[in-house]
């Protein structure tokens, strides 16, 4: 088996779960054979009047032949 790694960041107004979960989701629905994912770092940015809360996951999915 071969497997591919990228870099997602998920984001929400909601918190770090919601964030990772909008980075899983995305995945799920835009990426065959997805492995495992794994929570690289989280971050909030917070120049503006809402916080906005971040998610680096990486995704790993198996190549085919």
């Amino acid at each position: 088996m071969v497997f591919k790694k990228i870099t997602l960041i998920g984001t929400s107004s909601e918190g770090f779960e919601e964030a990772t979960e909008d980075a899983i989701d995305r995945a799920e629905e835009t990426l065959e054979n997805l492995y495992w994912v794994e929570v690289v770092e989280q971050g909030v940015n917070v120049g503006g009047d809402d916080r906005e809360y971040q998610t680096e996951v990486e995704v790993a999915f198996e190549l085919e032949d």
